[in-house]
């Protein structure tokens, strides 16, 4: 069938945050060195690049810790790093997502490994990779696996992310089952080549579909065929849950009595690199919090969704999936809609950043919102048909009475930003003018959110509107809208005075 959200408890992501998630496998630095060909090399028929900037990013195990680290999990690596400068440079990145990197094995027989990638434009040239994929030797290995058990101790949950390059290697897994079940917490495992009978004792592993058909030398094309194969690979390996990333296809979870479908999200694909890793990092810390599988899943189908609308291998973070979450066909769209009330504008524009980057439309539109009426409904909604998703500027209590007089508000500023953030056509609540910057004028909020559109309800012209400068500046546009006459805050408190 196909799932979306089951069981969601309505403080999933404060739960998820809260987590420490061990991360075992091979670590990876991904180089890039970027620039321009123009012309062939005299000394033979090859491009020459000339290279104008590089960056480095974090791969294979890396990447997975990249993800945890920006959704805010804590996260504890055991991996294997070389004394060379690529192995300090891992270090360098890892502390910076905020892992633990006190269990790394230094090893001596092989450098870090390093997949160096030259790219003219956006179009790689060609790929250079330094590396020596063997197991661990006996001292390194050992080193590994004495810290096995007190990283499990600390953690809700285990990922294994095995590339072949010799961390994972069967005494390494063997440790890791015996830790996770002695603490009972799940391990999660992205496999790498054909046998997967060799991660006997994980509770869920998440191949593609290419990676299950050659695993079960089964198809894997259709619904049909992905359940198939992955029944046939849980009674071959006894893993309770097969999680198969299946690419615009969406995600399929499989149990031996379950099936859950879950279809892509993302609108446009910009590239499908470093989706499993932001699937599996989810999947962790949800499950670490509490949250059942099918919903952990449904999560991190969601994750993934960000993941591939974005170009390059850029890793989630906890202000995207705080948005993507907040869809409209979403539960959590009305059980934490607390969190889209924004006095800290930086907080705020982190969700508007990640609802642009996901090619949403982002309307704004302010008022006191005093005694919410038949007018500011309709008008609302009309709004939100122009958009993807819209904000309203909230005028704060001070600034309010600074308007209305004293008397006003009738409802203090949290009781109507959280009347607001309840409409259904209310994406976000940003309150504004407790600030005497402000002038209890919407342009500061506007200028720090940067919407897409600026809605003005009334008779008014553009040029004659203050915020309209700045909308405009940053490239953004501004639209009048009717209001519905008969229907105003003040004539309806006037009204309950009257017959008070």
């Amino acid at each position: 069938m196909v799932s979306t959200f089951q069981n969601l408890p309505a403080d999933a992501l404060s739960r998820m945050v809260h987590t420490s998630v061990l991360v075992v496998g091979d670590l990876m630095l991904d180089h890039y060195v970027y620039g321009q060909v123009s012309r062939l090399a005299p000394e033979a028929p090859v491009p020459v690049l000339a290279a104008t900037q590089e960056s480095f990013l974090l791969g294979g195990a890396g990447g997975v810790v990249a993800n945890l680290g920006g959704l805010g999990a804590r996260t504890y690596i055991l991996g294997a790093v070389a004394q060379d400068p690529a192995g300090e440079k891992m270090r360098t990145l890892l502390d910076a997502c905020g892992g633990d990197t006190s269990g790394l094995t230094v090893v001596a027989d092989r450098p870090s490994t390093v997949k160096m990638r030259f790219m003219a434009g956006n179009h790689p040239l060609l790929r250079t990779d330094y590396e020596k994929a063997s197991p661990l030797p006996a001292e390194s290995e050992a080193h590994l696996i004495a810290q096995i058990e007190n990283a499990c101790a600390s953690c809700g949950a285990v990922i294994v992310s095995d590339y072949g390059k010799g961390v994972v290697t069967p005494a390494v897994f063997k440790a890791v089952v015996a830790a996770a079940q002695k603490k009972g917490i799940p391990i999660f495992v992205d496999p790498k080549g054909k046998d997967f009978t060799t991660y006997k004792g994980a509770d869920a592993i998440t191949p593609n579909a290419k990676e299950l058909a050659e695993a079960t030398n089964m198809p894997t094309g259709s619904d049909d065929e992905v359940i198939a194969a992955a029944r046939a690979l849980i009674r071959e390996t006894g893993i309770a849950t097969i999680i198969a990333k299946r690419s615009e296809k969406g995600m399929s979870v499989v149990t031996d009595t379950d099936i859950h479908h879950y279809p892509a999200t993302a609108a446009t694909v910009a590239g499908v690199a470093g989706a499993g890793d932001t699937v599996i990092a989810t999947l962790a810390m949800a499950r670490a919090a509490g949250i059942v599988m099918e919903d952990a899943a449904a999560i991190a189908n969601q994750a993934a969704g960000v993941i591939v609308a974005k170009p390059g291998t850029t890793p989630i973070t906890r202000a995207e999936l705080q948005a993507v979450l907040a869809g409209a066909d979403n539960p959590l769209r009305d059980t934490t809609r607390e969190a889209f009330i924004y006095h800290d504008w930086d907080a705020a524009r982190q969700i508007v950043d990640a609802w642009k980057a996901q090619g949403l439309t982002v309307g704004f539109t302010n008022g006191c919102f005093d005694i919410v009426h038949y007018g500011h409904v309709n008008y609302l909604n009309r709004a939100r048909e122009r958009c993807d998703r819209l904000i309203i500027g909230l005028n704060a209590d001070s600034s309010i009475t600074r308007l209305k007089g004293s008397g006003r508000p009738v409802h203090e500023e949290l009781s109507r930003a959280s009347v607001m953030a309840a409409l259904g056509a209310v994406d976000m609540v940003a309150i504004f003018g407790d600030d005497p910057a402000d002038d209890d004028k919407p342009i500061r909020v506007i200028d720090a959110l940067r919407p897409d559109i600026c809605f003005k309800g009334g008779d008014y012209k553009v040029e004659d509107l203050p915020e309209a400068k700045v909308v405009l500046a940053y490239g953004g546009k501004v639209e009048i809208m009717p209001l519905y006459e008969g229907h105003s805050t003040t004539s309806a408190i006037q009204k309950m005075q009257k017959t008070g």
